[in-house]
């Protein structure tokens, strides 16, 4: 069985451009990463727990602020290339990111060195027209930016689609 894996894709509307929120992700690795990089705030949950409920927990974690009340879009699931099976979420609102904080995990860095930091699970958040997000997203998510932009009331410029 794959790991599964659920996240939460916020989208807003400004003067017909749709946004939508995505994360990069903090540690050594992903430092001078960037189009590419990026992804849903999003995290593992178990076989039988609810990937709704995972989504929202996964959101505080990563975002360290509330995910929006607003009416939820189930936008499917994607399998990655490393097998993980995505599902995702999308829900309507404008939040503001200016206190966004993650949570963090303990690495070994430099490598071998005996040393253990800790680093951001998240080390950045933003909001991207979904055009330019198609860029900043890893390739095995931007299938959801597609399936978002084809829901029935989302309305964005041609160039977001």
């Amino acid at each position: 069985m794959p790991k599964l894996s659920a996240g939460l894709l916020l989208y807003r509307a400004r003067a017909g451009v749709v946004d939508v929120l995505i994360a990069h992700p903090g540690g050594p690795y992903w430092a001078r990463k960037d189009d590419g990089a990026w992804s849903i705030p999003k995290g593992e949950y178990t076989d039988g727990e609810d990937p709704w409920v995972a989504a929202q927990r996964e959101f505080v974690e990563e975002i360290g602020l509330p995910a929006p009340a607003g009416p939820r879009i189930d936008i499917g699931a994607l399998k990655q290339p490393s097998g993980k099976l995505v599902t995702a979420f999308a829900v309507h609102g404008d939040l503001d990111i200016t206190h966004a904080r993650s949570n963090t995990f303990a690495l070994e860095w430099p490598k071998r060195s005996g040393r253990v930091q800790e680093f951001p699970e998240v080390d950045r958040v933003g909001w991207f027209p979904v055009a330019q997000a198609r860029t900043k997203l890893v390739v095995g998510q931007r299938g959801f930016l597609d399936r978002l932009m084809t829901h029935p009331g989302i309305a964005g410029s041609p160039e977001d689609q």
